[in-house]
């Protein structure tokens, strides 16, 4: 009888996954592309390679219809489970570290980054849904933070494409941009860190920057922008219950905290602990790279060059005013803080 009840489950089971193969081998064959370019370049962010060679590959080439399941799922399920892991290099001491100061001006980059940013996107005349992912990603985490939000308000693919086709942009230009104005401005390389890790976009562009910089500013650098990525959870559980009350029927909203922010939490909560051997923080560590370039490698995807032809300027407008506001916020709450 047991036997019986399992075959059937298990076949089910693999005709659920057997339309996803075709897009996630391709999403894992550029992952490690990118992941073995880091290994021979290690200044190449595996993440950034994988978005790139995505949208190379989605410009240059006709990705068949039946990589679609897989690329979806990379780009939604894999990318929070990313994220879930993410969690395990985040000590909540060393956060607490930077003082009430710093963590006060994490809390204004992010807050005025989101609210400002829909401020300039709707004078821009874009939608809500897009502008909210534009916004989100200049000031949490990049790409990262556009996948998550996406999750738990209504967009569209062109909404998400469009993000992180500007988070590339306008991060990678951050990279010797804050280094080079640090440097102008006579900032100490205590400084510059807190500056870069409160400014940029993305982590591995933060990593890039903070090591330009030298001196101590990397790990500086790595640990406000850390912060910063904490910040996804209660943003994330603001949006969600929004979204909630904005939806009519019960079973089509969104959980109050979704289950990869309660990942996320519980992940940092444990490694916080001590607990964990320096080995499982190391898995931890190349698993969730692992992850999130295979998502990144389906973001990429997302951005062609007709979408991004198709929403015009308005988006990197607002992209750029985002990046500017972000980085004056930074600056001067690290003036004052630092």
């Amino acid at each position: 009888m047991t036997a019986t009840t399992s075959a059937p489950t298990e076949d089910h089971r693999r005709r659920r996954l057997r339309p996803l193969l075709p897009g996630v081998a391709v999403c894992v064959a550029i992952a490690l592309v990118s992941m073995g370019v880091n290994l021979a370049v290690p200044a190449a962010s595996p993440l950034l390679l994988a978005i790139v060679l995505g949208a190379i590959l989605a410009n240059v080439v006709r990705i068949p219809a039946a990589c679609a399941p897989g690329v979806a799922f990379s780009a939604k399920t894999l990318l929070r489970v990313g994220v879930a892991v993410l969690g395990l290099q985040l000590v909540l001491g060393d956060v607490l570290g930077l003082g009430v100061g710093m963590i006060a001006v994490v809390v204004a980059i992010v807050a005025v980054g989101i609210g400002g940013g829909l401020l300039i996107g709707r004078a821009l005349g874009l939608p809500f849904a897009r502008r909210l992912l534009i916004a989100c990603g200049m000031s949490i985490c990049g790409a990262a933070a556009v996948a998550a939000v996406d999750g738990v308000v209504e967009a569209d693919d062109e909404d998400t494409a469009t993000a992180v086709g500007t988070v590339v942009i306008f991060g990678t230009l951050m990279i010797p941009t804050v280094p080079l104005a640090a440097h102008a401005m006579g900032l100490s390389d205590r400084l510059a860190g807190l500056w870069a890790g409160g400014s940029i976009h993305e982590v591995a562009q933060v990593v890039a920057a903070g090591g330009m910089i030298g001196g101590g500013a990397l790990t500086l650098a790595v640990i406000v922008k850390l912060a910063r990525v904490l910040m996804l959870a209660p943003v994330v559980t603001v949006l969600s219950i929004r979204q909630r009350r904005l939806t009519g029927e019960a079973g089509s909203r969104p959980p109050i905290v979704p289950l990869f922010v309660i990942g996320f939490i519980a992940c940092a909560v444990i490694r916080s602990t001590g607990v964990l051997p320096d080995v499982v923080v190391d898995v931890g560590h190349h698993v969730q790279v692992a992850l999130l370039t295979i998502a990144m490698s389906a973001l990429g995807m997302g951005v062609r060059a007709s979408v991004m032809r198709g929403v015009g300027w308005r988006p990197f407008a607002q992209a750029l005013l985002g990046t500017i506001l972000v980085a004056g916020v930074a600056l001067g709450g690290v003036a004052l803080a630092g």
